[in-house]
């Protein structure tokens, strides 16, 4: 049975499980799935009914991070996290502070700025954009960009910088009128060009276009 990755091609964190696997060239297949209108399979393998999920010999899995940790332990090689176990760590840190910190600040942002959901109130974008930047602070601290996100390797923690640092930087944008991260001195964009230049970045970065073009 051939793993199949579950959600679309725009979703961040789909894209993140998606660069796992490309990175290291482990064979599966794509289907598509959305919350707004979740398949049978979704009901039973997301309990939230959240993608991405995976399919897999053993069952689903949900849950992007879950999901990488599986795919590193059983397709160890390339590896995606350092063999040492501080250095480990700080990536699995940076990754969570990533996802758990700065992207989740963002994303409540996105309905407004992407869905047509109605604007929010000036206190509540004055909320938000404080928990965005101390998030940045944080991030900028632990991030190397030397030339990768956690140093000269590439590891996880650059899959998520990869698939969530320029929707950062577009949301705040429009909902600002200023990019933050960029404003807060956090120069990414040479990194996402760097990066979009892998083998798996340029095929996320067609795919996502790909997505995005309207329908004949």
């Amino acid at each position: 049975m051939t793993l199949t990755l579950h959600g679309f091609p725009v979703s961040n964190y789909y894209n993140k499980v998606k660069m796992a696997l490309l990175e290291k060239g482990v064979p599966f297949q794509e289907a598509y799935d959305t919350p707004h209108k979740p398949s049978d399979g979704m009901q039973t393998a997301s309990p939230l009914k959240k993608v991405p999920y995976l399919t897999t010999p053993q069952g689903p899995l949900c849950e992007s991070q879950v999901i990488v940790d599986w795919i590193e332990a059983a397709y160890p090689t390339p590896a995606l996290l350092p063999a040492d176990p501080f250095a480990a760590a700080k990536v699995r840190e940076l990754t969570t502070f990533i996802d758990w910190h700065l992207e989740i600040a963002a994303r409540q942002l996105y309905g407004m700025t992407f869905f047509g959901a109605p604007a929010l109130s000036d206190e509540s974008l004055a909320r938000i954009r404080k928990q965005i930047e101390r998030a940045i602070q944080g991030f900028a601290q632990l991030a190397r960009f030397s030339p990768y996100v956690a140093g000269d390797t590439f590891t996880q923690a650059d899959l998520s910088a990869f698939n969530s640092l320029g929707l950062v930087g577009m949301v705040t944008q429009k909902a600002y009128g200023v990019d933050l991260l960029a404003a807060a001195g956090v120069d990414y964009k040479p990194y996402l060009k760097r990066v979009g230049e892998r083998a798996s970045g340029q095929r996320i970065v067609a795919d996502r276009k790909q997505a995005q073009l309207p329908k004949a």
